[in-house]
């Protein structure tokens, strides 16, 4: 009677054993937020809309929720968009507009009703971690500057009557014009002329614990200064010791043209006895296309300048005068702004175009989950809609000809023939060019009649190049659905281990009963 109870306990004991070994863990994928406090440095996106056909606020907080963007800029306070924004744990800062700026500076109860309608209105629900008050102010509006001091100190105000004042700060985006004698950093000081301004607006940030917002380009730097400033320390790229740019009177060592800008700006406000504001980067980037006064206004620089950048402030590496400090920045721009006047940069600053779809793929890898759009997730290369038979045709016939890409798919009779139609044609050559080249900057551009997508084109019986290529495992075709070998092999060690842990189980207790 023991025995045959001890066999079935052992029986039991070793059923679980056999199913917990053999059983398939589902390992929690962590998602790696760099972003999560306010003090770890992030990298957030400007979002201006000049945008043709801009998407709906609810469809744009899904494509931010999508694209893992967890901080924005706004140029206004547009109550659509915040309401949108409300529970998504996606940080704002908001913006005064210049032309707001008299009315607030000159009236403590329109400040205080600025506040209530654009700021308390919405949170906690929505996330406004900064208000920037005017854009760059000094230099484009300088008839302005006298009333920007009296503006944030009313407003300021009117957050501490809310009791907000501690959760949301306020501050003033500033050209990278202030700063007069940029380089070395450690000869830089700002424009005397706007001292006046200035000092009171640092003696305010240092008092309130806010940061001095910037909008620095090493573009223009780059552009202003060719053959003084070589292109690879304006895209981070990685430099030997004899490029790096070195400061004679702190012999510090610059790497990059971001770097020795913010460091400039350390200096300046040393200059005014200032050393406790840190920097914010409001705005920095490069355009991706450019008239022919800018050829280095390109796909391959903005998607170098950015990634690099994305990489550098994940990196935590700081400035060479402080090391100990990573500004967070916030790329200019989400999307590209079309209805802006010229020059032609001025519409090609943005990430992606106004329907979403990405103009270039960044090269993040690892640098933390900012942006789906990014080489490591499946994308594909279309036809862009609304372009004429003739240019697609064109560049049809170059993609199949000189481009090698494999159009055998694309022949009569064969799975991507139907529609048969220049666009599908089209598509399917443009993803098979572009994933031959490996998906680089550029390979998905076909002088403007292709765009770059995460929707998978496949249609049917027609699997497009990049459907085939996944993570290199085995795709079957079934009803026309494509599958992932490593899920089906998956679903197939399931059921192989509960069948095996009880066939054992079985058979042990046949052995010893």
């Amino acid at each position: 009677m023991a025995s045959s109870k001890i066999s079935r306990l052992f029986s039991l004991l070793l059923l679980l054993l056999i199913s917990s070994f053999l059983s398939p863990t589902t390992a929690a994928s962590p998602e790696i937020n760099q972003q999560e406090g306010q003090d770890e440095p992030s990298v957030g996106v400007n979002l201006g809309t000049d945008v043709s056909n801009l998407l709906l606020p609810a469809d744009l907080v899904a494509f931010l929720k999508v694209q893992r963007i967890t901080h924005v800029r706004l140029y206004d306070a547009d109550g659509d968009i915040l309401k949108a924004l409300a529970k998504t744990k996606i940080r704002v800062i908001v913006g005064v507009p210049n032309n707001q700026l008299l009315g607030i500076g000159s009236s403590n109860v329109t400040a205080a009703t600025w506040i209530g309608r654009n700021v308390a209105t919405y949170y906690p629900d929505t996330l406004i971690s900064a208000i920037a008050v005017g854009d760059e102010v000094l230099t484009t509006v300088p008839s302005s500057a006298p009333l920007l001091m009296p503006a944030i100190e009313s407003l300021y105000s009117a957050l501490v009557a809310a009791n907000l004042h501690t959760q949301i700060k306020i501050s003033t985006p500033n050209a990278a014009s202030i700063v007069l004698d940029a380089f070395p950093p450690s000869q830089a000081f700002f424009n005397q002329s706007m001292n006046s301004v200035l000092l009171p607006l640092l003696q305010f940030l240092s008092r309130t614990k806010s940061p001095l917002m910037m909008n620095l380009y090493p573009y223009y730097v780059y552009m202003q200064n060719k053959g003084v400033v070589p292109l690879d320390n304006s895209l981070f790229k990685p430099l030997t010791p004899s490029k790096e740019m070195v400061d004679p009177n702190t012999l510090l060592h610059y790497t990059n043209v971001l770097d020795a800008m913010i460091d400039s700006v350390y200096f300046s406000m040393k200059n005014l006895n200032i050393t406790d504001v840190t920097v914010l980067v409001t705005e920095t980037g490069w355009p991706s296309k450019g008239d022919s006064k800018e050829p280095y206004a390109t796909v391959d620089n903005a998607d170098t300048y950015n990634s690099n950048l994305i990489k550098h402030v994940f990196d935590r590496s700081g400035t060479p005068l402080h090391p100990e400090i990573q500004s967070s920045v916030y790329i200019y721009e989400l999307f590209n702004e079309d209805l802006r006047s010229p020059p032609v940069s001025e519409a090609n600053w943005g990430l992606f175009y106004g329907n979403s779809t990405a103009v270039y793929l960044l090269h993040v890898s690892g640098s933390g989950a900012f942006l789906a759009n990014d080489t490591t997730n499946q994308t594909y290369c279309v036809a862009t809609d609304g372009v004429d038979s003739k240019t697609l045709q064109a560049a049809l016939d170059w993609a199949c000809g000189p481009g090698r890409a494999n159009c055998s798919e694309i022949q009569p009779g064969e799975y991507c023939y139907r529609p048969n139609n220049v666009k599908s044609h089209a598509s399917y050559a443009f993803d098979s060019y572009y994933q031959k080249e490996g998906k680089t900057a550029g390979s998905c551009d076909f002088k403007g009649v292709a765009m770059i997508t995460t929707t998978d084109p496949s249609h049917g019986t027609c699997i497009f190049p990049g459907s085939k290529k996944v993570s290199n495992k085995t795709r079957v075709v079934v009803n026309s659905t494509v599958v992932n070998g490593a899920d089906k092999i998956s679903a197939v060690d399931r059921s192989l281990s509960i069948f095996l842990a009880l066939a054992l189980s079985q058979l042990f207790n046949s052995f010893i009963s």
